[in-house]
Parts: structure tokens; sequence; C-alpha cells
């Protein structure tokens, strides 16, 4: 029991943060191709994700002059949505050359261990008013980032494999 005038405790006003997104993003050597955000209520499927494929090889034509002629290697991890039949029907149709991903092998990933983990520190602590104020903050990190950046999180690639990958060719990975 509280003691005889003293004071109640103060109660805080909790602001609501934005919710979560998830993002899909495409990049290269070069830098950032594309960036999908799941709408709210929407489910990843092997549909939704068949589509996302066809819009990167848009992404490669508009943004990557004449890369697609030349071949394109694909990296993605064995996740359900990149191994339904649909995914897989149209990952042929791009006409990307897929580099096989060991199975549960997170640390060949350069999305894991270079993309995302340096955006979430730059993110850390950081609240959004609304899921629109953090896709800006999103394409902001990425944006303002030299060519070499994204080169250097695919060379890391090849100190953390056994067989280094060319990266004289082009290369994507989601």
């Amino acid at each position: 029991m509280d003691e005889k005038g003293e004071r109640p405790p103060k109660k805080f006003k909790v602001q609501k943060s934005a919710s979560k997104l998830m993002a899909t993003i495409f990049w290269d050597s070069e830098g950032v191709l594309l960036i999908d955000y799941l709408p709210k209520g929407t489910t990843m499927n092997g549909q939704y994700y068949a589509n996302l494929l066809a819009q990167a090889r848009e992404a490669v034509v508009q943004k990557r002059c004449g890369k697609l002629s030349r071949g394109v290697l694909f990296l993605q991890d064995n996740a359900s949505v990149h191994t339904a039949r649909v995914s897989r029907q149209a990952l042929k149709d791009t006409g990307f050359s897929e580099i096989d991903h060991p199975p549960y092998s997170p640390d060949l990933f350069p999305s894991d261990y270079f993309l995302f983990s340096n955006l979430k520190k730059e993110l850390r602590g950081r609240r959004f008013v609304d899921d629109n104020q953090m896709k800006m903050a999103v394409e902001s990190h990425f944006h303002c980032k030299e060519k070499e950046y994204f080169l250097g999180g695919l060379k890391a690639l090849c100190t953390r494999c056994e067989k280094c990958i060319s990266l004289e060719g082009d290369y994507i990975e989601k």
C-alpha cells in the first residue's frame, strides 16, 4: 500500500508506432533494383513472388541496360515461396541463371549478413509515424550508398564460401 501523502506513479502515454513492414529487395553490384513492400493483409506466396520476379526482370531491363543479354546470376535462399512451382517457372521465364544455395546456410546469403544487418543498425531506435515514413527511411538508406557499397557486400560472399563465385558477370540477389 502507498504511504499517506505519496503520489501515485506517473502513467506514460503510449504512442503507437508504425507497424511491421515486410520488404523484398532485389539488388546487384550497382545498387538496389527493386523494393517491394508487402501490402497489409497480404500473404507472401508463390504467385506473389512470381509477380515480383517479373518486376525484377523489368527493373534489370530499365536500370541495367544490356545486362540481361550478357546473363544474370540470381541468388535466393530455399524459402518455400522461392521453391514453389509457380516461382520456379517465373524464375525460368526471367532468363536469370540461378546460383544454387545450400540448405540451412544463412551465412552465405549477403542480404542477411550485409544488406539487412546494416539497414537495421541505421534504423535501430528510430520511431516512425506511419509506414510511409518508414519506407522513405529505407529508400533513403539505400539511395545514398555508392556502387562500391553493394559490390563490397557481394565480394564478402567470396570470403564466406569455399568456392568463390566470379563477380565479373552480372549478379542479382533477392
